[in-house]
């Protein structure tokens, strides 16, 4: 959908208009407009792939965009922005604002290197103004395997479903052997305590997890702290070019064949 048709949309239509990935969740459609579903979603891939590859290691920073500036939480993303992007790291976030444009904020305002990945929605919100680089996507799972891929670690500060949708996906992976030395920090203790302490108790109690899935997350409201854990990242700013290409899976000698 071009922006000038955008512009002729009233608000409340707007929202209700199809996206890629609404479209492509409905059900089958014909063969050829699977096959020509299956390229656009491949240059997606190629896109990200070429935007991303020369950045360096990256972080990635979640949380809600509902936390104004004058917000702890919003204070609590900028100064992780900034140690971040201190250490030499790629910030990276969704773009939009809340705890993704502290972030952006706190890493620019460092100069360093500031970089959104955005969703492409009927009722997207300007990139917050803190970005060097916006890499939009039109379908959700494309934009989760970038992050992924290019990120060194997640910081999960307090958010909603989509934060949740993250966290828990890194999880997963590493659960299930996919992703190795993926730190995944929450920040904000007294919000995330009574989803942990779910986990740790009720999930762990019922053997769904194993205790050993719960103590794979690094919980802490010290940015000093958190900032720490990133040494266990296997790529770093400051390792030569040719070590820095190194994936997860060839650090950890327990990675299967």
């Amino acid at each position: 959908m071009s922006d000038e048709f955008k512009e002729k949309i009233p608000p409340e239509e707007l929202a209700s208009q199809p996206t890629p990935d609404l479209t492509f969740l409905e059900g089958p459609r014909s063969r050829t407009g699977e096959f020509f579903r299956v390229l656009r979603i491949m240059r997606e891939f190629i896109r990200g792939f070429r935007a991303l590859h020369f950045l360096g290691p990256c972080v990635t920073v979640f949380g809600s965009a509902r936390f104004t500036e004058d917000h702890r939480y919003y204070q609590l993303a900028r100064d992780v922005g900034a140690a971040v992007a201190n250490e030499g790291f790629t910030v990276l976030t969704g773009g939009g604002p809340g705890i993704m444009e502290a972030a952006n904020r706190g890493a620019f305002e460092v100069g360093g290197r500031s970089v959104g990945c955005n969703i492409i929605l009927p009722h997207e919100q300007d990139p917050n103004p803190y970005i060097d680089k916006v890499v939009d996507f039109n379908y959700f799972f494309v934009r989760k395997v970038m992050l992924v891929k290019y990120s060194q670690a997640f910081f999960i500060l307090p958010g909603g479903f989509g934060t949740l949708d993250e966290a828990f996906e890194a999880s997963t992976l590493i659960q299930t052997g996919k992703v190795y030395d993926f730190p995944i920090i929450f920040m904000g203790t007294d919000y995330w305590e009574p989803l942990l302490k779910f986990v740790r108790e009720d999930m762990v109690e019922a053997a769904t997890i194993d205790e050993e899935d719960y103590h794979r997350f690094y919980v802490t409201d010290s940015v000093e702290e958190a900032v720490s854990f990133l040494e266990r990242c296997p790529s770093r700013p400051d390792q030569k070019k040719q070590d820095s290409v190194q994936t997860r899976s060839w650090t950890n000698v327990k990675a299967p064949k």
